[in-house]
């Protein structure tokens, strides 16, 4: 069975290359590489790794350090840290866990959504300008491609959060 044609870097939609790996690494790569130029291209108000998880707990909702911990492929102290340098900058608060009263729950603050949505702002202004440059037909094809990446997204959300190899 040979491998799936797929769109590497340099290839064109009508000149797809084979990737070795697959779409799905090649979607990985592309959209890794699309978040370096993105970040590297503007002032962050924060550090990466914290801005990073501020979009984290957003998405997520209230967690707990430990699931943060584990999410981030980190240790707890590792993550606490992370929490407490958010925390001192007004970006996130704990609040009570209702599951247990041992423990407790980060949240963003609305100065965290400010923060957040800045930077998520300011990382776009760096990608929008070149997607007004690609044709309308390469537009319309992102654009596709954002719908079948949310349901991607939410196919791999309903399904467990870890697979074994």
């Amino acid at each position: 069975m040979s491998p799936t044609p797929t769109i590497g870097r340099g290839a064109t939609p009508a000149t797809p290359s084979v990737g070795s790996a697959g779409l799905g690494s090649d979607l990985l790569t592309v959209v890794a590489r699309l978040n370096r130029l993105a970040t590297q291209r503007i002032r962050l108000p924060l550090p990466w790794a914290q801005a990073r998880l501020l979009g984290t707990i957003d998405d997520q909702g209230e967690a707990r350090i430990s699931d943060l911990a584990e999410l981030d492929h980190c240790s707890q102290p590792t993550m606490t840290t992370q929490v407490r340098r958010l925390e001192d900058a007004g970006l996130v608060a704990r609040t009570p866990d209702p599951d247990d009263a041992r423990a407790v729950r980060i949240r963003i603050t609305p100065e965290g959504s400010q923060i957040l949505a800045r930077v998520r702002a300011d990382r776009a202004a760096v990608i929008d300008p070149r997607i007004e440059r690609l044709s309308q037909q390469d537009r319309d094809t992102l654009s596709a491609a954002i719908g079948a990446l949310h349901r991607l997204l939410d196919d791999i959300s309903t399904t467990s959060p870890r697979t074994d190899h």
